[in-house]
């Protein structure tokens, strides 16, 4: 169901051109150039919160933050923290306290998990984040209403693939940026960037194209998935 009261929301990830957003292999496939990176750190500073999925948490040990000082000092002036919410989403809040997405770098954290281990995530993570019951599985359009009452206006969505299928096909985003690398990976074992499910978009509604940029040796694909869509480009 189509929750009404959401943050703007913005996917972005890099993929390989047949469609994986890793090798396989269990190390980080770097997909993006430096370019990119940069245009990312851009779009990041801009947004209110910054979510990820479990897998991505582990596997990834992502510090989540402003790379940028400029950004970071554009934040600052404005009234933010320098860089957005961290907000992780795992079904049994099994992640690890210690890692980058946790580090103590003044940045609010919340974890979106099942109701039923809730307590026992909260006990695990301490002061290092804010544990959230999200419901038997978390319900990612209720997570996404819930952060809007929080006071975010924007989010960015980065991933993994369960995740972003799974605010696909709730039809909870607003913006598509798909970064396509001149790589292919060949594994079916590797992560597509989406999974199955009755997406929004198909043959009777295509998305609408709205920008194609090249970024050194990869392109920049930004779709309109909403009549929400802000039709700026990013930084």
């Amino acid at each position: 169901m189509r929750v009404a009261e959401r943050p703007y929301t913005l996917l972005s990830c890099g993929i390989s051109l047949d469609g994986y957003l890793d090798d396989g292999t269990g190390e980080r496939l770097l997909l993006s150039n430096e370019q990119d990176l940069e245009r990312v750190d851009g779009a990041r500073a801009c947004c209110d919160a910054i979510l990820v999925g479990a897998a991505t948490v582990r596997n990834d040990n992502p510090r989540l933050v402003v790379r940028s000082e400029a950004h970071r000092a554009e934040r600052i002036a404005r009234g933010a923290v320098p860089s957005p919410l961290k907000v992780a989403v795992s079904g049994s809040g099994d992640l690890d306290p210690h890692g980058a997405f946790f580090a103590d770098d003044g940045t609010e954290k919340l974890v979106y998990c099942a109701s039923a281990v809730a307590e026992a995530a909260q006990a695990r993570l301490g002061r290092r984040a804010t544990v959230v019951p999200g419901g038997d599985p978390v319900d990612v359009g209720w997570l996404s209403a819930d952060l809007a009452t929080r006071g975010v206006g924007s989010l960015m969505v980065e991933g993994g693939g369960e995740i972003l299928t799974q605010f696909l096909v709730a039809d909870l985003v607003d913006e598509l940026q798909l970064v396509i690398a001149p790589v292919f990976v060949g594994d079916s074992r590797a992560c597509r960037f989406v999974g199955d499910g009755a997406f929004p978009w198909n043959r009777e509604r295509r998305a609408r194209l709205a920008e194609t940029r090249q970024i050194g040796d990869v392109v920049l694909l930004r779709y309109a998935l909403s009549e929400r869509f802000r039709d700026a480009p990013d930084a």
